[in-house]
């Protein structure tokens, strides 16, 4: 019986896994997709959703898959799914779900970007840095294709950027904005609680019409996510 049940337990966790895809791939629009991968956080298998455009000169990538033994696949999958390689990477904050594919996106020839201030904290953690880096606001014109960065101001982290697609009126939100499915902040190790509010707020007025706002974590939508993550700032306490 101890032998039965040993195989069960290891069945079941096989069946488990086997249920969820290590990488998954949705389009918004024509051109845009969310990309979601997983890994164990606090013990529990968690999502971390990330983005990218396709252009008529490659495609752009924003941030990258969470786990390391996932980007040779998603860079393969992208290849043959559109026949186009990746030819920029842009991190949004230093965190490993968001940068932790920059020491692979360089050594494959693809240039990668994060803001100074993300420079500055990989190169205290003594992790992989960025090729270039950006101190402003700045906006790529990629194949015909915007894409903007927007610094509104700390909370999640204090370098956390959003990147905001003008033609889609699509913005990525990552970690400074939590799903509707978020019942807390998540990791607040490096947060500013003081300002997350703020910034929050000067995004609200940045962007008043946003079609679709992709959150860092779980399932996204639209500018619901920035108020939910506004209430849950509020009842903090």
């Amino acid at each position: 019986m101890r032998h039965i049940f040993i195989v069960c337990i290891i069945l079941s966790g096989f069946l488990a896994s086997a249920q969820t895809p290590r990488i998954k791939i949705k389009p918004i629009t024509e051109n845009l997709y969310v990309f979601t991968t997983y890994s164990t956080y606090d013990g529990n298998v968690t999502d971390a959703n990330g983005m990218y455009l396709v252009t008529q000169k490659g495609i752009v990538v924003i941030d990258a898959p969470w786990e390391k033994e996932d980007l040779q696949p998603f860079m393969d999958s992208l290849s043959a799914k559109h026949q186009e390689k990746i030819m920029l990477n842009i991190a949004t904050h230093a965190h490993e779900d968001r940068a932790g594919g920059i020491a692979f996106f360089k050594a494959n020839g693809i240039k990668t970007y994060t803001s100074k201030k993300t420079d500055a904290i990989l190169k205290a953690n003594h992790k992989p840095r960025a090729q270039f880096t950006f101190s402003n606001d700045t906006t790529f014109s990629i194949g015909g294709r915007k894409i903007s960065t927007y610094y509104a101001g700390s909370g999640h982290t204090s370098d956390n950027i959003v990147i905001w697609f003008e033609k889609q009126k699509v913005l990525f939100g990552g970690c400074l904005i939590k799903s509707v499915q978020a019942s807390d902040l998540g990791n607040i190790a490096e947060a500013n609680l003081a300002e997350w509010p703020k910034t929050l707020k000067q995004l609200d007025i940045k962007y008043p019409v946003i079609k679709a706002l992709v959150t860092g974590h779980q399932a996204w939508g639209g500018k619901e996510s920035l108020y939910h993550t506004l209430t849950l700032l509020e009842n903090k306490d």
